[in-house]
């Protein structure tokens, strides 16, 4: 698979933080297909409901 570069910013408090939200971004591109990151993204920003079932079942 080819791979592509790209320049972003990401907010957070701290630049280790920042740096965690890069680290699980990248796990998360590379085992989901953009079909099911683009319906991850869906549900976090439109379905507070679901968003808050997941994170319980996560434990966060």
């Amino acid at each position: 698979m080819a791979k592509y570069n790209y320049d972003i910013s990401i907010e957070a408090p701290t630049e280790q933080e920042a740096e965690t939200k890069m680290k699980a971004l990248t796990v998360l591109a590379s085992r989901l297909i953009a079909k099911e990151l683009e319906k991850l993204a869906h549900i976090v920003k439109n379905d507070p409901v679901k968003l808050a079932f997941a994170k319980k079942a996560l434990g966060v």
